[in-house]
């Protein structure tokens, strides 16, 4: 179904979008500025026409599309950056086919671009889930096909998006210029890597077009009163949950990215989606970017996260295998991605994107901190179909006769880890049994969680075999976290939170009480 020349113009989400999307509206359809559109139909011609058979002139040639959209010249950092991977760090036969083949090949799916959005928009019925700017508040959902994502990314690699008025409207960068420069700049070879890993996308997806979808959710927890369902909850909302702790694991070595059960895999985000990932970083939220780069399109509409949002991304397709993390990773191959399609065609890939307090000292153990985390992560984590359900949980502390495996949806469950816990310097034992009580609060049949082999969590699962055989609650741990941070700004105890739970280790009588 073609939209109406009227529909298209009228259409609210467009509207929020066409400003920071390269393309025009026109009598109702969107099109290519003249000038920009003779650029691509040159470069789809290949190299022997638009003469782009080398990093240096590919990046003359991104200058010229970049002023045909009225957009300033590309830095000279970042022409340094496109001219040294192409020309210098990668392979003579790669490059060659790069020019020969790729970049032709992303011109001819750029030319497509106003058709695969008006198609996109028609298909997005009366808005609902069309492509438009969710800004902080504004929960909804958006559905792109994945070869409507690889149109946008490859305006990103080009470095086509308007950036006037992305900071105010709170939007990270998108444009890869800045990933670029940082290769110049930067004598980490993780950089490369970074970019490595999406050279192969572009390659991946020139070579064969994907067919699915992708949905980027803004999750919100209401701070007002609602009529159906649960608001922001406050401290005594938690103590009185009466729901039952779901089961937990703990795997010393792993990774959420290779998860085998249906699960949501936390991202360990920085509040704006992506955080470093087209520029410096390297640590978990960067890394499944790279190996995930569809992650990268919701960069393009998603605006910072606050105190009580979170961002839940599906049917991201996985490209490449890695080794490494920080400084040392590294791109080492191609990965097939074999997880099964749903319904709506996106892979069961689920990523929610939580981020953390930064060096919270001693906000770990203040109320205000701990609240913020565990709304974060139950944010995160709530399945909207269940908030009626949750709404009871929180009301009704007698109510334990719910079972998490039965109310969950389709049995997912949540795979996590140090959420937090590095670069943000958050206390490795405090964030398990945060998101450990989200994800119960959230009816989420068991966290499967990942240490990565940090020392502190040695007696994590000690800890979590101890609790269940006492069948405490959700509000039950959470009164004792509430307590043992108390202690510890009041300088009574310490001890971490596992040696001073666990009764062998433990003077607080609370304990022996609840564990009777």
């Amino acid at each position: 179904m073609e939209p109406s020349a009227s529909g298209l113009a009228a259409r609210g989400d467009l509207r929020s979008a066409l400003p920071f999307l390269p393309v025009v509206l026109r009598g109702g359809a969107l099109f290519w500025p003249p000038a920009a559109q003779e650029s691509l139909r040159a470069l789809a011609l290949g190299p022997d026409v638009s003469r782009v058979a080398s990093g240096d002139v590919l990046a003359d040639a991104l200058t010229d599309l970049r002023l045909a959209l009225s957009l300033p010249a590309l830095s000279p950092r970042a022409t340094d950056g496109l001219a040294l991977f192409f020309d210098d760090l990668l392979s003579r036969a790669q490059a060659q086919g790069w020019f020969a083949e790729v970049i032709p090949n992303l011109a001819r799916l750029l030319l497509r671009l106003p058709a695969l959005l008006e198609d996109h928009y028609a298909k997005a019925g009366d808005g609902a889930s069309g492509l438009r700017i969710l800004a902080s508040q504004d929960a909804g959902i958006v559905l792109l096909s994945q070869e409507l994502v690889a149109a946008m990314l490859t305006c990103a690699l080009f470095c086509l998006f308007p950036t006037d008025g992305r900071a105010e409207a709170s939007l990270p960068t998108i444009n890869f210029d800045s990933l670029f420069v940082a290769l110049v700049h930067n004598a980490r070879q993780s950089q490369e890597q970074k970019v490595r890993c999406l050279v192969h996308y572009f390659e991946r997806v020139t070579d064969s077009t994907p067919t699915g979808f992708v949905s980027f959710e803004r999750k919100v927890l209401p701070r007002r009163a609602v009529s159906d369902g649960v608001t922001y909850p406050d401290m005594d909302a938690w103590m009185k949950s009466s729901a039952p702790l779901c089961q937990s694991r703990v795997f010393s070595s792993g990774f959420i990215e290779d998860e085998e059960e249906e699960a949501l895999e936390v991202d360990f985000a920085n509040r704006f989606l992506g955080g470093g990932a087209l520029s410096r970083g390297c640590v978990q939220e960067e890394i499944r970017f790279m190996i995930n780069p569809e992650l990268i399109a919701g960069m393009l509409f998603m605006a910072s996260m606050e105190d009580n949002e979170a961002i839940e991304i599906v049917g991201t397709e996985r490209f490449s295998q890695y080794m490494g993390y920080g400084s040392s990773f590294r791109f080492v191959g191609d990965y097939l991605d074999s997880k099964p399609i749903d319904s709506m065609g996106r892979r069961r890939t689920r990523i929610v994107a939580i981020d953390a307090l930064d060096c919270p000292t001693r906000l770990h153990y203040e109320s205000s901190g701990l609240l913020r985390e565990v709304n974060k992560a139950f944010c995160g984590f709530f399945d909207q179909s269940k908030l009626q359900l949750y709404a009871k949980l929180f009301q009704d502390s007698n109510n334990k006769d719910i079972n998490p495996s039965v109310s969950s949806n389709g049995y997912v469950g949540v795979s996590t880890g140090n959420w937090g816990c590095g670069a943000f310097g958050g206390n490795p034992e405090i964030k398990s049994m945060i998101q450990w009580i989200a994800a119960s609060q959230a009816l989420r049949p068991f966290v499967n969680y990942y240490t990565f082999e940090d020392a502190s969590l040695e007696r994590l699962g000690e800890v979590i075999r101890w609790i269940l055989r006492h069948g405490w609650t959700v509000g039950e741990l959470w009164h004792m976290l509430v307590e043992y941070s108390s202690q510890r700004l009041r300088g009574e105890t310490k001890k971490g939170f596992f040696p001073w739970l666990l009764p062998n280790g433990s003077p607080n009588n609370e304990v022996q009480y609840m564990s009777e």
